[in-house]
């Protein structure tokens, strides 16, 4: 199962976002393989410092229980600064309907 989602980065932060993304804690790695993803990229729209998420998961509903772990509310946490976020501090997301995939 594949997922698309959007992100929005605040003014400035593109450079910052990727330095902590190549810096991405072992134990959020870790969560996210046990979780079910695999081939997860993001990228970045610099004119509209949109990131599009894309993720290879194995079941929306394990996938799920991963936002709920204590490592990624620490992740959530540190990102919040330089992305907008939801009062909880999870990214504001979009989920994208998929239009078109071929193998």
């Amino acid at each position: 199962m594949i997922k698309g989602f959007k992100m929005k980065l605040f003014p400035g932060m593109e450079a910052e976002y990727e330095r902590r993304h190549n810096l991405l804690w072992p134990e959020m790695k870790e969560m996210i393989h046990e979780h079910g993803g695999k081939n997860y990229t993001i990228f970045l729209d610099r004119e509209t410092l949109t990131l599009f998420g894309y993720i290879e998961i194995e079941d929306e509903a394990l996938w799920a229980k991963g936002a709920d772990t204590a490592i990624n509310r620490k992740w959530w946490d540190d990102m919040a600064d330089i992305m907008e976020t939801n009062r909880d501090n999870s990214p504001v997301s979009v989920d994208l309907k998929t239009v078109f995939h071929l193998d």
